[in-house]
């Protein structure tokens, strides 16, 4: 009888044990999801896919909005979403006007970086980002933005 009672005991305190830790992971992933976060949004889609191309810019500056850092890499045909002529012509279908979405994006503090070596290979110059809150980078920057972030998405 004796040892009945240490099991029951045992298993007792066992699941408190599994209990609490299952209600604390809980929290924690709660508390994580409504704090504030540094998301990381990676654009490689360019004007060949407008749609696309807003809704990167659309989630970013719905993301400042709810509060979050964003930082925007642009890489590949992407850099080229940065020039003002595709700035103010480029709307997707349902995600709205680029121009629209990128004023927002810099006056809540975004922050865009440019692949240097796409740039290059697609002529996107100085020019093109001054005054844009824009530099440009190589693929060591993007990777520790990605460290450095909470959340990533890639469009």
């Amino acid at each position: 009888m004796k040892s009945k009672n240490h099991f029951s005991f045992i298993a007792s305190v066992l699941i408190f044990y599994f209990t609490a830790v299952v209600n604390q992971n809980v929290f924690s992933q709660t508390t994580k999801t409504d704090a504030k976060m540094k998301i990381l949004i990676h654009v490689t889609i360019g004007p060949e896919n407008p749609t696309k191309a807003t809704l990167a810019f659309l989630v970013a500056k719905t993301s400042i909005e709810e509060g979050h850092t964003v930082t925007l890499f642009l890489a590949g045909d992407a850099v080229q979403l940065i020039r003002d002529n595709v700035l103010d012509n480029l709307a997707g279908l349902g995600t709205g006007k680029l121009r629209e979405h990128f004023d927002q994006i810099i006056k809540g503090g975004g922050k865009f970086y440019l692949s240097a070596n796409s740039s290059k290979a697609r002529g996107v110059t100085d020019a093109d980002i001054k005054d844009k809150h824009a530099e440009f980078a190589l693929p060591n920057v993007l990777v520790k933005l990605l460290i450095d972030s909470d959340r990533a998405l890639t469009y």
